[in-house]
This record gives structure tokens, sequence and C-alpha cells, in this order.
């Protein structure tokens, strides 16, 4: 019998980091009585799929992207996929320039897919693509007789108040024929996808963070032990100018996690939205959290540095000492001939003689 050859296992990609234990899970139970009765008018539930792949994204090479499907668009600060995925398994997207991207309709697998199939083979759109993707998945449902809300882990889609202003939305839908969501909660299904966008890139930089402080976790232990930090200068340097990049990231770019966006300002109903889902996943408080480590980290940082250029500056005494006393050396050698004279009052060539007439002698 000939031997059978096996074809070498690829290895499969990294599986985006579960999450055990997220705010919104603490008050899982309040959706347990819209899960466990089921009306006539209700759909499915369905899962939401939140994936953050990069720092951010560059949004302006979607627009020229062969990858990204037909029919979407920029809305707001967002790009819409109205329809994506298999055929009887199709979804919507909203791709944010914080490195995130929302699935409605579509769980882990497809979101999978699409960042390969869109995200990846869009040239250059992930700037500082992470080690390890961040996911937060809820699950949503469709009641035309329930007011649009956030039920515990569970996001109701239903009757809205009407927006203050609709032109904005009118061109965008017009010619959507066949929405794979109803278009009267897109303007809900926006809000609530921003502020899931924003918890798992923030969820992102969390572990950023925490890699960051792991690696300079032993610098005090190793000051107590040998009274020297265990980097060098540039080192240190190098280090601190990760935490200037950490809080910039966090409270100074465009797409921060502090600020509401502009577009809410005028919409008090979508803000409401926007702001429950970002209560709920506690974002104000863990970057509350988040700076307070970023400046406990940095103190520490900046007392190793003080450290080091107080040891710089003894070293540089110490060499200052010892020029100046070779400079006296030399000075002693140059000029001792002429001491010499001083002291004994004779030339200084008179050394030499009087040593050739001592051998003469002897």
């Amino acid at each position: 019998m000939g031997s059978k050859t096996t074809a070498p296992i690829e290895p499969s990609p990294p599986k985006p980091k579960p999450k055990a234990s997220t705010p919104l899970r603490r008050t899982a139970s309040a959706s347990l009585p819209i899960r466990a009765n089921p009306t006539p008018t209700r759909g499915s539930i369905q899962p939401v799929f939140t994936l953050t792949t990069a720092e951010r994204y560059a949004l302006s090479r979607l627009g020229s992207s062969s990858a990204l499907p037909l029919g979407a668009r920029i809305f707001q600060e967002a790009y819409w996929v109205p329809k994506w995925g298999s055929p009887g398994k199709e979804g919507e997207i909203f791709i944010f320039s914080n490195g995130s991207f929302v699935c409605w309709g579509l769980g882990e697998t497809e979101a999978e897919r699409f960042k390969r199939e869109v995200i990846r083979n869009t040239a250059d759109l992930e700037i500082v693509p992470l080690k390890e993707d961040e996911a937060e998945d809820l699950e949503y449902v469709t009641d035309p007789n329930e007011q649009t809300r956030l039920q515990g882990d569970l996001i109701i889609l239903g009757a809205t108040a009407p927006l203050s202003d609709t032109s904005w939305l009118d061109p965008l839908i017009m010619d959507i024929a066949e929405p794979t969501l109803p278009l009267s909660s897109l303007p809900a299904r926006y809000a609530f996808s921003q502020a899931l966008a924003r918890s798992t890139a923030l969820s992102a930089l969390e572990t950023s963070l925490e890699e960051f402080l792991q690696s300079v976790s032993l610098l005090p232990h190793s000051l107590t032990k040998t009274g020297r930090p265990s980097l060098g200068r540039q080192e240190l340097i190098k280090k601190l100018g990760q935490l200037l990049r950490f809080r910039q990231h966090a409270n100074l770019n465009r797409e921060n996690f502090g600020d509401t966006p502009d577009f809410y300002w005028t919409e008090p109903v979508l803000e409401e939205y926007f702001h429950i889902v970002s209560e709920a996943l506690e974002i104000k408080a863990r970057i509350a959290s988040f700076n307070e480590k970023i400046t406990y980290a940095a103190e520490v940082q900046s007392t190793l540095r003080e450290l080091l250029v107080e040891s710089s500056s003894h070293r540089m005494e110490l060499i200052i000492i010892a020029l100046i006393a070779v400079e006296v050396i030399i000075a002693i050698i140059r000029e001792g001939s002429e001491l010499w004279s001083m002291v004994t009052g004779k030339p200084a060539h008179s050394r030499q003689k009087d040593a050739s007439s001592i051998e003469v002698v002897s």
C-alpha cells in the first residue's frame, strides 16, 4: 500500500479576544422579559457584532476600493454598507474611522469574512493594525409595537420619535430598493453602532496599555533591588513617548472618547440612543481609569528619568574633576624647571651639571 500524504495544516488566524465579562453583561437579566415573551409583531433575535482591527481606518481609501460592495456610501462619520453577506444571511455594516466596524444581523464568522474580503483587501485602509482584534457581541430584535431602546444586553428596534431634520437622510435612502433592515430605524442603528465602535476601540487601547504597563512593571523593583533602573535613558524616553501617544489617541484625536459627536447636538433623540449605550458600557469611567493609569506610569518614568539625569550629571562631574587633575599634573611637569629654579635658586640646567660632576668625582 502506498503511503498517504496529508497536506500541511495552515495555522488559523487569531480569533477576537472573547469577552467573558463586559459592563452590559451585568445587566443582561433585564432583557429576559423580552426574550421569554415573543409576540407576533416581534422578529427573531439577531446578532450585533462589533470588531476593531486597527488603531484607525483611512476611510477616504474606501471610496476607490473595488472590495467595497455596491451601494455602500458615506453616512455621517461612517461608511454604510446597506447589504452584505451570503444569500439568506445578509446584514448591514457601519465602518468607522476609529478602526472598528459594526455588523447588524451578522455574527462573528461573517464579520471575519468581511474583514478578510473588504477591510484587508482595501490598500492602506488600516493604520497600525492591531496584534489582536477586539470584539463586542450584542443582540437586537425588531418590533414596531415597542419603543426603540437598549434593554439589558438587547437592542430593541421599534418606534422612534421624529427627528428634527431628515433632509440629510432622504438622499441616502431614496435608491435603496431592498434594505436589509427597516430604514425607519437606520439613524438609531447608526447611533447605537457609533457607541459600540467607541467601546471596542477603547478596549483595544486598554489592552495595549495593559501590555505596556506589564513591560515596565519591573522598573520599580529593579530600582529597589539595585538602586539603578534597568532601562537606559533612551529606552525610558521611548516608553514615555508611548504613554503620550496613548493619551493623545484617547483624548485629543478627532474621534476621541470623551466628546459627543457634533451630529447629535441637533438630534436629541439619537443623542439619547448614543448615550444609553455609552453609559451602559461605562465609557466615561473607563476613560478616567485609563488616564489615571497613564498618569501613574508617566510619574514613575519621569522619576526614573530624573535619576538617570542625576547619575549622568554625577559622572560628568567626576570626568571634569579628572580632567582638571590631569591638567594640573601636565602644568606641573611643564613648569617644573621654573619651580626648581625658584626653590633652589639655581638655573634649571645646573641640575644636569651637578649630576654629571658627581659622576666624575665618583
